[in-house]
């Protein structure tokens, strides 16, 4: 790395003595200046790409990486080197992944065909790596002492394009709830969980009604449900997991009973449609030198089952991690999900998928 350095700094040194000499010249253009200027400017965008990692998604997925980036640079011997982490949902990610905006990107669901499109068009390839499961949780106010579970078809009835503007009181819901508003909260357009939670509820992704506060920040979710008693609102469990003192999650009923989200409920595929795996996408472009981002990706998957139990999410099982460092290893590019989202997959049956890939 300082190697890298040292040639990146005699470059800008040379591109400056360039730059000077050509301006002293008593002949030399203005568009000569311009150019070598731009030089310039490019050396040192690279010497930025060099020590930086840029990363940026799904706030579902967010904790975990943050939590992971920030232990890597707490390493003295990483303390020149820069990760920074940002939010903008799986969706407006992929936007910048697939542009070769970010290195890595956070995503709540896998990357799908238009995404995958867009990546072939500019030449961006992806590794796909899984790295935890997630109970999507519905949640309620802690002061709602009427409501405690609800079914799949509640949740359709409530969410679906049909109810906009019809459905805005609990008791249209379900009969013996009271006649009070219902006042809700959810993912906005560009994440992953708003594609995830309406395909497995209302039945086709992306279909929902729009008269609903949306955020692709999840903490803005939570202060919401948070301060409002006839609020219900979703999002990824390790924010219900930290906020349990200010929500109450409902149990989920899809005809089977109703069940709570926890990590027991989801690794024995009782909490089913809601449990999804997690993911982030890795340019391998950036991989192949062996350079800063292979040696994160590497410390990642390293300490992906401490950071996502820490966070709240469920962790893989260590099959699940090693098949990700021989994907990893191999430049493994593509998708095993064929460009949509899976609903009532098991971790099992992603283990599976991952090993044949």
């Amino acid at each position: 790395m300082e190697s890298l350095m040292k040639i990146a700094i005699k470059k800008i040194a040379l591109a400056l003595g360039i730059l000077t000499i050509a301006s002293s010249c008593a002949n030399g253009s203005t568009s000569t200046q311009s150019q070598q200027s731009e030089k310039i400017i490019e050396v040192s965008r690279k010497v930025k790409t060099e020590t930086t990692i840029r990363i940026d998604g799904s706030s579902t997925v967010h904790p975990i990486t943050q939590a992971i980036a920030q232990e890597f640079q707490a390493d003295p011997n990483n303390n020149k080197l820069q990760v920074d982490v940002k939010i903008s949902g799986t969706t407006g990610g992929f936007e910048k992944f697939c542009t070769g905006k970010t290195e890595i990107n956070n995503a709540s669901r896998p990357i799908l065909l238009a995404e995958m499109e867009t990546c072939k068009k500019n030449g961006v390839g992806y590794i796909e790596l899984p790295i935890a499961f997630d109970a999507l949780t519905v949640v309620v106010n802690p002061q709602n002492n009427w409501a405690k579970d609800i079914t799949l078809a509640e949740l359709k009835k409530i969410w679906e394009p049909a109810a906009q503007g019809k459905i805005t009181r609990w008791n249209q819901v379900r009969p013996s709830w009271p006649d009070r508003p219902l006042i809700l909260y959810g993912a906005g357009k560009k994440s992953g969980t708003f594609d995830y939670f309406t395909e497995a509820v209302v039945g086709k992704a992306r279909a929902s009604r729009n008269d609903y506060t949306a955020s692709e920040d999840d903490e803005v979710l939570v202060g919401g449900v948070s301060k409002d008693q006839n609020a219900l609102g979703y999002f990824g469990y390790a924010y219900y997991e930290k906020h349990q003192d200010k929500l109450k999650a409902l149990s989920i009923d899809n005809g089977r009973g109703a069940v709570l989200p926890s990590r027991k409920t989801v690794e024995k595929a009782q909490y089913q449609p809601l449990s999804r795996p997690l993911f982030i996408y890795v340019n391998p472009q950036s991989l192949s030198s062996r350079g800063i981002l292979y040696k994160f990706t590497d410390f990642y998957i390293q300490k992906a089952p401490q950071a996502v139990s820490a966070v709240g999410y469920i962790p893989l099982p260590e099959d699940g991690y090693r098949l990700n460092y021989i994907h990893m290893y191999k430049g493994k590019v593509g998708t095993v999900f064929d460009g949509k989202a899976e609903m009532n997959l098991t971790i099992g049956e992603l283990l599976r998928k991952e090993a044949k890939f």
